[in-house]
């Protein structure tokens, strides 16, 4: 199979210098606005790796991203989001990085091309085949995720990847892979910016649908998320009053004494 890196290839508009900056942020925006396109023709896909993740995870398993730089970053954000909006355990969906916590602010050289590195961070959570390991990267050739891949797949644990690029090296080792693919990017090479985009937008679908799935939303509502602020408390009220037909007073009592949202519902009377 043949090989382009369209996430290298030179920009579609050349003389940024020399743009104003209105135009930068009009031609910015011009290509932000292929990137939804771009993800549409891997819906698909993103449904079958979804299904995949419920399965492991309604077994007992849990989630990993692994990824360097901004693809690794991007996995870190979505699995720490996932706790307060969602109330599950933190140890449920993980976030890895080449060069560990230290990169997720800072850049460690070279962190990316060790080939086992990452096989070594999984094994520091005990990885096993009840677990599921989604690797990330847009250019789909980071040696720290292709080698990580490779090694679950030799040990039974299923593997998912969300690149950029068709049939790159990490596309043909993951067993559920999705290929985006938006394109030159803007600043030739930059793929934080449209890539990045791709890669946050699928994280969001991949982990709402499943915490979905798993019966973590009543309605359309997160019923399960962590009262940590009063913009939240404040949202669980407004959820009890509407679901319970209370008033805000009452609805602030069950709050207190249950704890959540669901607690609240489940033990109204």
């Amino acid at each position: 199979m043949s090989f382009t890196k369209t996430t290298e290839q030179d920009s579609s508009y050349n003389h940024l210098e020399k743009m104003s900056t209105y135009e930068l942020i009009q031609n910015i925006n011009r290509e932000d606005q292929t990137v939804a396109e771009a993800v549409q023709k891997s819906v698909s896909k993103i449904a079958e790796l979804t299904d995949q993740i419920v399965t492991k995870l309604q077994q007992g398993g849990r989630l990993f991203y692994i990824g360097a730089g901004t693809s690794g970053r991007l996995g870190i954000l979505d699995a720490s989001e996932c706790p307060p909006t969602f109330g599950v355990s933190h140890d449920l969906v993980i976030g890895l990085i080449a060069g560990g916590d230290t990169a997720i602010r800072k850049s460690v050289e070279f962190a990316e091309d060790s080939t086992t590195q990452g096989w070594k961070d999984l094994q520091d959570y005990s990885i096993s085949e009840n677990d599921i390991v989604v690797g990330i990267a847009a250019s789909g050739t980071t040696p720290y995720v292709v080698s990580t891949l490779e090694n679950c797949n030799k040990n039974n644990i299923v593997t998912g990847c969300i690149t950029c690029n068709v049939n790159s090296p990490l596309s043909l080792v993951a067993q559920f892979p999705i290929e985006v693919v938006v394109g030159p990017e803007f600043v030739t090479g930059s793929s934080r910016m449209k890539a990045g985009t791709a890669q946050k937008m699928v994280l969001n679908m991949l982990s709402t649908a499943t915490m979905i799935r798993l019966g973590r939303v009543k309605g359309n509502k997160m019923v399960d998320m962590q009262l940590s602020n009063d913009k939240l408390v404040d949202r669980g009220i407004r959820m009890l009053v509407k679901e319970l037909d209370i008033d805000s007073s009452k609805a602030s009592e069950l709050l207190e004494e249950y704890g959540s949202v669901r607690a609240a519902i489940q033990n109204y009377k």
